[in-house]
């Protein structure tokens, strides 16, 4: 089995997993946005912990967005960086779908979920904007991935049919909004995980499905707006 070093940084907190096919040993950050000063040390300690070396690893896997425009770009810069030195492939995981895959996994064992179960994972986006997609109950994406204004509304005709599993931060800042929808769940204490990417980056990693190092860019979904500078005369 591969060995897959997973970096997850699209998120306030940042996490490394390395998997090989039989154990996920993982590192997550609890300092939040401290991505770039912890990234590498964190990726070194998985690897002793482990007995590996960096050139043992065959891939390595980046969560590709959406997400923090800094955090991608640290995550992203860090696995191109790993990828070229050591002439391994890239793997871009998306975000949303990485944590639809944890969602599943938390309430896996619950009979109270049926095929019709959606999941919807969010991220945080500012205000009351959030990056989403739905996922079925198999994980295949089944709406596009947006950016978009939560309201009372939102998501009314999938929760007449069913459950929708909300998680992530963003869906945190938008649950006052259905409390009055018995079939909207939302997975309070839920935080992103490289581990997340495993089953993903495998299933890549077995089809090919490598990403070009040269010319990889993360998905940011929006522009990056700068913000004025608070400091007097940095305008």
């Amino acid at each position: 089995m591969p060995l897959i070093l997973n970096i997850e940084t699209a998120t306030q907190y940042c996490s490394v997993a390395l998997f090989d096919g039989n154990r996920t040993l993982l590192e997550q950050s609890k300092e939040k946005n401290a991505h770039a000063e912890i990234i590498t040390a964190m990726i070194e300690k998985l690897l002793i912990e482990a007995g590996a070396i960096p050139s043992m690893l065959d891939a390595v896997a980046v969560s590709m967005g959406p997400g923090s425009y800094t955090g991608l770009r640290i995550g992203v810069s860090t696995a191109k960086g790993l990828c070229y030195a050591l002439d391994k492939p890239l793997i871009a995981i998306s975000t949303l779908q990485a944590l639809a895959y944890g969602s599943r996994n938390h309430i896996k064992n619950n009979p109270e979920y049926s095929e019709n179960t959606l999941f919807c994972p969010m991220i945080d986006a500012r205000r009351m904007e959030v990056y989403s997609a739905l996922f079925d109950i198999n994980i295949r994406q089944v709406r596009e991935t947006k950016a978009e204004i939560i309201t009372e509304n939102s998501f009314s005709e999938e929760l007449k049919l069913g459950h929708v599993i909300f998680s992530g931060d963003g869906a945190t800042k938008c649950k006052s909004f259905f409390k009055q929808k018995p079939n909207a769940i939302f997975l309070d204490d839920f935080l992103p995980s490289a581990s997340f990417m495993v089953e993903i980056a495998l299933k890549k990693y077995n089809k090919n499905a490598f990403e070009d190092i040269a010319y990889f860019e993360p998905f940011y979904l929006k522009d990056f707006i700068a913000a004025k500078p608070k400091v007097k005369g940095l305008y």
